[in-house]
């Protein structure tokens, strides 16, 4: 019957730190995103005037949301593509004109003020396109309160029938001594002195299944980390959470869970038989 008990804490923590992990892994890959993408690129037509430029750059820098701004030449930007395009560069060697236009960099505070500094410049003179990622961005941080919500209904769903288990299995074993705690009860033992070791039997299932489930994930995700983790960057250029800063919180989180749903459990089996 304990057998059971731990094994569902386990299972419950087990999936608890998937749910943990898949959160921690989405809210780093759209605080990541943001670090990238909270730039604003203004193409500038190829026929601009000094004048047309000046009134651009002056009208973004009154934007109190605007960190920085940096004007950004057609041959600087032929010079990035082709850092980024590595091996495959000699193909923007035979270019007779260079195709990209000069710009504007702007990065702002926040990429929720993107829209804002967006209005202020779209319909300038001298303005070709404008380009940002705050459509990425909203649709990352959608996912990322959809994911959370998710995965809070099945720890709650988990949780409860954890609870419910080892309620179960203490319940029979205070049925058994149902007769001894009615007698402990008629001779003046309180409630308190009664509960005491049946909720230390539920603590102690708890600590096992959150100590063999810390275990699991904590090799797992281990593993997981370094199969995974290069190949991630390679393909989305992002990494995933480290082992070593979810360690801690990983531990603190389920041993507090697993003696808690062990203690809860204890105190709703023993409910019936304390009042006599």
């Amino acid at each position: 019957m304990g057998l059971a008990s731990v094994t569902s804490i386990t299972a419950v923590l087990i999936i608890l730190g998937l749910v943990l992990i898949m959160i921690l892994s989405i809210n780093n890959l759209v605080v990541e995103a943001k670090s990238k993408f909270d730039e604003i690129q203004v193409f500038l037509e190829d026929d601009i005037s000094t004048e047309q430029l000046y009134r651009i750059e002056d009208t973004i820098k009154e934007s109190q949301e605007v960190s920085s701004i940096v004007y950004q030449t057609k041959d600087q930007a032929l010079e990035i593509m082709k850092e980024e395009w590595k091996e495959d560069a000699y193909l923007l060697e035979g270019l007779e004109e260079n195709p990209l236009p000069n710009s504007f960099i702007v990065r702002v505070e926040d990429i929720e003020y993107s829209d804002l500094v967006v209005e202020r410049v779209e319909g300038l003179e001298g303005v070709e396109d404008i380009v940002y990622y705050k459509d990425i961005i909203d649709r990352l941080v959608l996912f990322a309160k959809y994911i959370r919500f998710g995965g809070m209904v099945v720890i709650a769903i988990l949780m409860i029938i954890s609870i419910f288990i080892i309620s179960n299995t203490i319940k029979i074993t205070v049925f058994a001594r149902r007769d001894e705690i009615s007698i402990m009860k008629y001779v003046g033992a309180t409630n308190g002195y009664i509960r005491g070791p049946f909720i230390i039997e539920g603590v102690l299932f708890g600590l096992v299944g959150a100590l063999l489930s810390i275990l699991i994930v904590n090799f797992g995700y281990q593993y997981l980390f370094e199969a995974v983790n290069d190949k991630l960057y390679v393909l989305f250029t992002v990494y995933l959470v480290p082992p070593t800063s979810l360690v801690k919180d990983i531990s603190i989180i389920f041993s507090a869970m697993g003696m808690g749903i062990g203690a809860l459990g204890s105190l709703l089996s023993l409910k019936r038989f304390l009042n006599v």
